[in-house]
Order: structure tokens, then C-alpha cells, then sequence
């Protein structure tokens, strides 16, 4: 029913290459942006959760 479905559909076989070259350079960006980020700050984001300077504020009012 599905392949029914679809073979209905005109220019049905352009969405699959359509995607895929949207993905592709999309992947290949985030790949790029990954290598390139520094190791330093990695580090220092990986280290956060563990900080306890890094905790959130407080609530300062009392309440009654």
C-alpha cells in the first residue's frame, strides 16, 4: 500500500537526493567544527557538572 502510495506522488525521488545533500554538508560542518574546537575548552566544559563553584544560585529569600 505504501509503494502505492508514493509511486502516486510526482518528483517522489527527488526528496531522498534533496536530503542527502542537505545532511551531508551539515554532517561535514559539525564534523569540521568538532576537530577544530580546543581541547582546552572541552576540558573545561566536560569539568563543569563536577565544579561546585559552578552550582546554581541560591534562592536568597526567605520565606515565611
Amino acid at each position: 500500500m505504501l509503494s502505492n502510495v508514493l509511486s502516486s506522488i510526482d518528483g517522489v525521488a527527488q526528496y531522498p537526493v534533496i536530503s542527502l545533500l542537505i545532511f551531508v554538508p551539515f554532517f561535514l560542518a559539525v564534523a569540521v567544527w568538532i576537530v577544530r574546537l580546543d581541547r582546552g575548552y572541552i576540558h573545561h566544559m566536560s569539568r563543569l557538572p563536577l565544579e561546585e563553584s559552578g552550582a546554581a544560585p541560591q534562592d536568597t529569600e526567605t520565606t515565611p
